[in-house]
């Protein structure tokens, strides 16, 4: 799978004012420029303007590859976090550029990352070359160099130099490669029945196949807290609801995964959606494991807006088309503004990075729900947004996913519940 790095900016000469947008796109491995892309945009707001800037990127990466993989980078702060989940949409010319950019790719296929404006030169100069030709009356057009590509150096297959080219065209940009984006060809390339994870391992690898020895992953256990009085029942229990507390019975869940992890004695973290009964369930596992609980909030379960507390039955028979549409779409949203699955990818895969990158090579305990975990085996597997409703998901249960440094991930675990049997 191709690897892009998209770099994004706009800009407006007095906000709202006459505007402009610039876009790059590179190809993650050798560093290279692969497009380019800017335009005048008479007169919009500046935050407009970094939307339609990211638009152009992302529509760019897609006409080279529309089963790549792209890391965006931007210093509209607004727009990195409204994109990964961690802000709210508020302002009505927002909200159909930010759906619009959600849906160029599918949810998890992309990654924000917000750098300053020192690190973002050349999309900075497209945005006011546009609005410059703009004032004169003129179209914008590329340079010759944006449209001949040059071939990578050394062998194909080769992954050190592959990487070592990223590395020096990222830098002489200002710029560091964008976590998982230099990655090894490995996979393309590795005879079939051999397991990818072992052989990006192997301590004197083979020419043309083999990787440098990447260390240990990130490995997350991802623990379903226990049940609440909602969960036998069925009913639709989100972030948006009465954030019910655990049951007796989850109580004595929570207990038997703690002595469980006790035994295996590998969690060395535990963090917690901050809803009840994610806190309450890592309060008992960690007071075992004499750790301290962290909270963070991309962890936090879908918002079924007006679904909540009611079964999939009473929704079905209230709700009819809502629910029709949400089955068949990520992108549709429970009745009453709740969360579409897309949304929830998004703000999932930003948590995952973020904690990867916090908890690089250690073994971490997530405390979090049904749609957060699917999820994140979702993304892990490649696999497409239906596979949510495919996967079978206990209270109590663990899930194990391991996060490699050359970006790969291997699903090691799905509901496990022999340790509440």
């Amino acid at each position: 799978m191709r690897e892009f790095i998209v770099e994004a900016d706009g800009g407006s000469r007095g906000n709202p004012g006459p505007a402009g947008y610039g876009a790059v796109v590179i190809d993650a491995t050798t560093g290279e420029t692969l497009a380019e892309t800017a335009e005048y945009l008479d007169v919009v707001t500046n935050n407009v303007a970094e939307y339609r800037g990211l638009l152009a990127g992302l529509r760019a990466a897609h006409a080279l590859d529309p089963t790549a993989t792209v890391h965006v980078r931007m210093d509209s702060k607004l727009v990195v976090e409204q994109m990964s989940g961690r802000w709210k949409i508020k302002h009505p010319d927002m909200k159909p550029l930010a759906m619009e950019a959600g849906r160029i790719f599918p949810p998890g296929r992309v990654t924000y990352e917000w750098i300053p404006r020192e690190r973002n030169k050349q999309a900075d100069r497209l945005a006011n070359e546009a609005m410059d030709a703009g004032a004169r009356g003129e179209a914008w057009t590329p340079s010759p160099a944006a449209v001949a590509v040059p071939e990578p150096e050394g062998p194909p297959g080769d992954a050190a130099a592959g990487a070592a080219r990223a590395r020096a065209a990222l830098a002489s940009r200002g710029a560091s490669p964008a976590a998982g984006s230099v990655a090894s060809s490995v996979s393309s390339s590795v005879p079939a029945g051999v397991d990818v994870n072992a052989a990006r391992n192997v301590a004197t690898p083979q020419a043309g196949w083999g990787a440098p020895d990447m260390g240990a992953p990130a490995t997350f256990v991802l623990l379903r807290h226990g049940e609440t009085p909602l969960t036998p029942e069925k009913r639709f229990s989100g972030s948006g609801g009465s954030d019910p507390s655990l049951s007796g019975i989850g109580r004595e869940q929570a207990e038997r995964v703690a002595l469980a992890l006790a035994r295996r004695g590998t969690i060395q973290a535990v963090v917690a959606s901050p809803l009840a009964r994610t806190r309450e369930t890592a309060g008992i596992v960690a007071a075992r494991l004499g750790l301290e609980v962290g909270i963070d909030d991309g962890l936090r379960e879908t918002d079924f807006g007006a679904w909540e507390g009611l079964t999939f039955a009473e929704v079905h028979q209230r709700h009819p088309d809502d629910l029709s549409a949400w089955l068949a779409s990520p992108d549709a949203e429970p009745t009453g503004g709740g969360e579409s699955f897309a949304a929830t990818a998004t703000r999932i895969a930003a948590t995952r990075d973020k904690l990867i990158a916090a908890h690089a090579g250690r073994t971490v305990l997530l405390v979090t729900h049904v749609t957060p975990v699917k999820t994140l085996v979702r993304l892990a597997l490649g696999a497409p947004p239906e596979s949510l409703f495919r996967m079978e998901l206990s209270a109590a249960s663990l899930s194990v996913v391991a996060y490699y440094a050359d970006g790969n991930a291997s699903v090691r675990l799905l509901n496990d519940t022999s340790h509440l049997r």
